[in-house]
């Protein structure tokens, strides 16, 4: 009999004292389900075998390692077995692993998609052609050198013209008792013929001057208006085409409906659906498990090989699915299936206490427990700004006057009123406030002390997580010591000497910076208890009085 399910996969070890999940995973933020665990581990042994480019240490972002994914499900004989999957594409499929297939091929395999994407790549040609022509380099050369000889001699015929008048008003003071009001009168009459005429030269100096210039931009305007013409053309083009492939991304869910990409993405702001939409592990997994007739019981993402140059990627560490191209996508799949309630809905401050470690009239200071936020968040309201707003109803301004991550603990300061906040934004801005944290990190970390200097920006496709980016990231710098160095995991004080988002997370588990992710981070390592990172020390003047403060609460880890 013809196996209609060939990415269907048994579990090689024995899996009878595993129970099923009561709810299929919440793909955003989970813990993997042992059945799912027991699945990436007979996958994971499988790409052992693979090309030597996943234990490239050395990669670029394009030659990185890759997020792969598994789904557990049961099939119509209620045997349990699990589907593999990778997100994009592999530099060479292996035979020996199942992959489930891309949910469209159609830009590898359709013949109009292709010529019509190698007419779009033509004019991309003749784009980069033109824009590194001769003529065009030559143009923008002489228009550049025309307009700063223009500058020049508008700006040495102005000041002659200013030396000028000045001079003639000396002449004109120093003849007066001189001459008699006739010859007085001439005098007048020769230094305003003089103004004349310089003006005159001004006037012909600015239209020769601006005549060459506008020739030149004429010259230039010719050439670059083909080169916007052939953009047009290459925009127009590619969204026909864009919209053309994403409407073949047909995706169902488990009550049998189906969406293609521009319909699940209309409803969102951008409309259009990001490049890559519907090429991750996830989306692919629960597609063939819906048109093979395979319940989905759990799934899990993983990542395998060397961390691209931008993120930060464990090896053999889980991950969530993206927010920016799988959140829409799987939120469609998802319907009709009984998932895990989102975690990131349920109010992680309940039941803490926010304890003030100082307080007066202007100004407190707060310890924050870790999981709790210093705003109100998206979904939950409760926060360090909302307690004290509500503790402190006559406090006025805008209260906080920094933040730390809602996994951070620590010490945060709070401005009862507008002068104090500004007095001491003043402060954060002029980077007057010292700050010091203790991070517990993964791993022994060699050297005694050190600095990390990585720029940082916001990770568009998987919010809220942050890049290093060097091209558009935010300057970010943090100096660091080590206190301890026990049980494969070491103590350090952190000095951000700036205040980037996620910047001591990033800098601790980035490649680049110590490569040891803190302890229970979930977004940059493993998760844990908690993240063992406390903002412990900081001294600052106060906003009013001007005298110095200086506040320290250890870490309760």
């Amino acid at each position: 009999m013809t196996n209609l399910t060939p990415c269907f996969t048994l579990f090689s070890q024995s899996i009878d004292l595993l129970t099923l999940p009561e709810k299929f995973t919440f793909p955003f933020y989970y813990q993997p389900q042992p059945l799912a665990i027991a699945a990436v581990e007979q996958l994971q042994q499988q790409l052992e075998m693979l090309a030597p480019w996943l234990d490239n240490t050395d990669a670029d972002d394009v030659s990185a390692g890759k997020m792969f994914g598994v789904l557990v499900v049961q099939n119509s004989l209620q045997q349990l077995g699990f589907l593999s999957a990778f997100s994009g594409q592999l530099e060479s499929e292996s035979t020996e692993i199942n992959f489930v297939p891309a949910v469209s091929n159609m830009q590898l395999q359709d013949s109009a998609f292709l010529a019509e994407n190698r007419i779009i790549n033509n004019i991309n040609a003749d784009i980069k052609q033109l824009e590194s022509s001769q003529q065009l380099s030559a143009i923008n050369k002489e228009l550049s050198e025309a307009t700063a000889t223009f500058q020049q001699a508008l700006s040495a015929q102005q000041r002659l013209i200013v030396a000028s008048r000045l001079q003639r008003k000396q002449q004109r003071c120093e003849a007066v008792g001189q001459l008699n009001e006739h010859e007085f009168e001439q005098l007048k009459t020769r230094l305003a013929g003089q103004s004349i005429q310089e003006k005159k030269q001004l006037q012909a100096l600015k239209q020769n001057g601006q005549n060459k210039v506008e020739l030149l931009q004429q010259a230039l305007s010719q050439l670059t208006s083909e080169i916007d013409k052939l953009k047009k053309l290459r925009k127009s083009r590619s969204k026909h085409l864009q919209k053309k492939l994403f409407a073949q991304y047909d995706f169902l869910n488990a009550i049998g409906e189906t969406k293609d990409l521009n319909a699940i993405f209309a409803e969102l702001p951008e409309h259009m659906p990001p490049a890559g939409a519907g090429d991750c592990a996830a989306p692919k997994l629960l597609q063939y498990a819906y048109q093979h007739n395979l319940i989905p019981i759990a799934m899990a993402e993983f990542w395998w090989g060397a961390a691209p140059k931008s993120a930060v990627r464990q090896h053999k560490n889980y991950y969530p699915s993206c927010y920016s191209k799988c959140q829409p996508i799987l939120s469609h799949m998802l319907k009709g299936l009984q998932v895990d309630d989102n975690p990131l809905l349920i109010n992680p401050a309940l039941g803490k206490d926010l304890t003030i470690v100082y307080q007066d009239s202007d100004m407190l200071v707060v310890n924050k427990p870790a999981e709790f936020l210093s705003v109100p968040g998206k979904n939950i309201e409760d926060s360090v700004y909302m307690r004290i707003k509500t503790q402190f109803p006559q406090a006025s301004g805008p209260l906080i006057v920094h933040r730390l991550d809602m996994s951070t603990s620590g010490l945060l300061i709070i401005a009862l009123n507008k002068r104090a906040h500004k007095a001491l934004q003043k402060q954060f801005i002029e980077r007057t406030i010292e700050k010091r944290y203790v991070a517990l990190v993964a791993g022994n970390v060699v050297e005694d002390v050190g600095s990390i200097d990585l720029p940082l920006t916001l990770d568009f496709d998987d919010k809220p997580r942050q890049l290093v980016c060097y091209q558009h990231g935010k300057h970010a710098l943090t100096t660091w010591r080590v206190l301890e160095r026990k049980n494969n995991t070491t103590r350090l004080h952190l000095f951000p000497k700036t205040g980037r988002t996620h910047q001591l997370r990033v800098h601790c588990a980035h490649k680049l910076g110590l490569n040891m992710p803190i302890v229970g981070d979930d977004h940059y390592g493993v998760k844990a208890e908690r993240l063992h990172l406390h903002a412990e020390y900081l001294s600052l003047s106060h906003p009013i009085n001007h005298s110095k403060l200086e506040f320290e609460v250890a870490a309760d880890f």
